[in-house]
């Protein structure tokens, strides 16, 4: 006999953060690495953020969020987070995919930390010049 796995899984990533989403249909439950939302996202811009895919459903305390995360900070994890969730969003219920599309919460941001060049003091500015 098989057994039926009730999660759909999303990965979302952001700067260099990795976010790992699971959702299953239950009461509106919402775990970050162990914690509640509001303990471990402690800026509403960062729980505003996390919670945007859900936004777009009628009904957002139809799904439980177990989200595993790791690497860069609290932005750029906050948008790995809506990201794999919108993800999963859209492989359990389809009919999301065009309103997810609309808020562009479907595409990665690619934007990350340019690297320090050799002969600069970081990634584009130069040493002070000294005439004297």
């Amino acid at each position: 006999m098989a057994v039926i796995n009730p999660w759909t899984w999303g990965l979302g990533r952001r700067k260099s953060a990795i976010a790992r989403v699971r959702i299953k249909p239950g009461a509106g439950t919402f775990v970050v690495n162990g914690k509640p939302l509001d303990q471990y996202f402690t800026t509403i811009q960062a729980r505003n953020a996390a919670l945007s895919a859900l936004g777009v459903l009628e009904n957002p305390k139809t799904y439980d969020v177990f989200c595993n995360v790791g690497g860069g900070g609290i932005t750029g994890q906050s948008g790995a987070v809506a990201l794999g969730l919108a993800r999963a969003l859209k492989t359990i219920n389809p009919a999301t995919f065009e309103s997810l599309r609309e808020e562009g919460l479907l595409t990665r941001d690619s934007r990350s930390k340019e690297r320090k060049k050799y002969g600069r003091r970081g990634a584009r500015r130069g040493f002070q010049f000294s005439k004297r």
